[in-house]
């Protein structure tokens, strides 16, 4: 038996069909909160892709007050009834999606938003997030700091591998690359430092407003930003007269002088050996030693506690083509950032003075477990055992090793050029393990790297031969 149904009048069915698509996004369902990556499954959100974010923030450091504005742009990739932002510890005083308020709610690191109609595929938005606190320092799985750090005269943030939630909501996971802008007021007489280019600073009423942009894709993980009392020193490096802006402690600028006076040459023999240099302006900040235990790869200009030695400013500098500008899709594939950057020491010393690439693989295949690293041969650099070791020596040195003996098969010439190429073909991208031994199997397809993928990249132990 069937029944047909009474008519429906115009009006009726066009509010009725407005009530399932707005004012709470019946038809759309929420954003993941989380990615599932292998090592930190809470990081990131899905159901969207942030394009910009624009920071306007103000810290105190007498009080050590952060006060915030996040305005961030996004693209929906589904229909969204709600999505999560990445915020961990800082009070949140509102949140509107295009221009009307959204409710909320806290869980963990997680600001789930709900807002008032429902998001569309495809649509591009713009969320506003007003927040407030005292940031948090997070202390990771292998016991160093980072989020927000707390020194003597100011403050730094670091974020690799999820710290840049403790001072901006977003979606912290390195899959979702996005554009900067980072507007920062202190008291006058302090610098706020952060990545791309000053575009404008200001004083008024005894504050400092210092406007930086970042106009390359930026992973989260990268942003920093340094508060403090800088030596500053602006100029033009290399045959494209890029511009640098280095910032120093007053305190590590007299030890730190003879290293950053090298820049030029660095830079010219990073871009002879990788490719052109993949950012507009480049540079360091340097606080000192004891504001942070490590130093790190931070877009446009990278961060030593303390002044760097040679072999570190090589490393994080080669970093801005592995990494910051080839970016890993998850935390699993960080040997692609670490193993490149110690690779590049390797090849700087052979250029340089030093023991060759060959000597070095060498030493550190014979004697490498028992002198300097202790873990060596502990788990592979292509499928490390948990978040806690991902900085751990397999990861940097076997990464290493893994390129020597890609180079040792293809010899010098076509190394140069696959390294060149791998670095342009995802310029301002991300990339994976398996995209990587796809691409080398598909610039050298008459020769055999099944044995170094088995025994080097995500084999277990100490391979037979070296």
């Amino acid at each position: 038996m069937s029944r047909k149904a009474p008519a429906v009048p115009a009006l009726l069915l066009t509010l009725a069909l407005s009530a399932c698509t707005g004012g709470g996004g019946v038809d759309g369902t929420p954003g993941g909160a989380g990615l599932r990556d292998p090592y930190f499954p809470k990081a990131g959100n899905g159901g969207y892709d942030v394009t910009h974010y624009a920071l306007t923030l103000a810290y105190d450091p007498a009080v050590r007050t952060l006060t915030g504005t996040a305005d961030i742009t996004a693209r929906a990739a589904q229909d969204l009834s709600a999505f999560d932002l990445d915020l961990k510890g800082l009070g949140v005083q509102g949140v509107t999606v295009q221009g009307a308020g959204a409710r909320f709610g806290r869980a963990g690191q997680e600001l789930t938003v709900r807002p008032h109609d429902e998001i569309q595929q495809g649509k591009t938005f713009h969320i506003r997030v007003r927040y407030s606190g005292t940031p948090e320092t997070i202390t990771d799985a292998d016991g160093s700091k980072e989020g927000w750090l707390y020194t003597k005269d100011g403050a730094l943030a670091l974020g690799e591998p999820v710290g840049s939630m403790a001072w901006f909501p977003g979606n912290h996971h390195p899959s979702d690359k996005a554009t900067y802008d980072i507007t920062v007021t202190v008291p006058q007489g302090l610098t706020a430092v952060s990545n791309g280019e000053l575009v404008a600073e200001s004083t008024r009423q005894g504050r400092t407003a210092f406007h930086w942009r970042t106009a390359e894709p930026m992973a989260s993980y990268l942003a920093t930003l340094g508060i403090g009392r800088y030596e500053v020193h602006r100029g033009h490096v290399g045959k494209h007269r890029l511009p640098f802006y280095t910032a120093v402690d007053p305190v590590s600028a007299e030890d730190s002088g003879a290293v950053l006076s090298k820049l030029p040459e660095v830079m010219d023999w990073l871009e002879l050996n990788f490719g052109p240099y993949p950012f507009s302006s480049t540079g360091v900040i340097v606080e000192q030693k004891r504001d942070a235990t490590y130093a790190l790869e931070t877009q446009n200009r990278p961060v030593f506690p303390g002044a760097p030695d040679t072999t570190t400013f090589v490393h994080e500098l080669a970093h801005q083509w592995y990494g910051d500008s080839v970016t890993p899709k998850t935390w699993r594939d960080m040997w692609l950032n670490e193993g490149f950057a110690t690779y590049a020491e390797w090849l700087y010393a052979e250029d340089h003075g030093g023991p060759s690439a060959q000597q070095r693989f060498q030493e550190v295949y014979e004697h490498g477990e028992e002198e300097e690293f202790e873990d060596l041969w502990d788990f592979p650099p292509g499928r490390p055992g948990s978040a806690a070791v991902i900085s751990a020596n397999p990861v940097y040195q076997r990464g290493a090793m893994v390129l020597h003996k890609i180079r040792q098969t293809v010899g010098d010439e076509a190394f140069y050029d696959l390294v060149q190429g791998w670095a342009a073909a995802h310029r301002h991208g991300n990339a994976s393990t398996a995209d990587f031994t796809a691409y080398v199997e598909q610039q050298a397809p008459d020769e055999d790297f099944s044995g170094i993928w088995r025994d080097w990249l995500y084999g277990e132990g100490r391979p037979d031969h070296p």
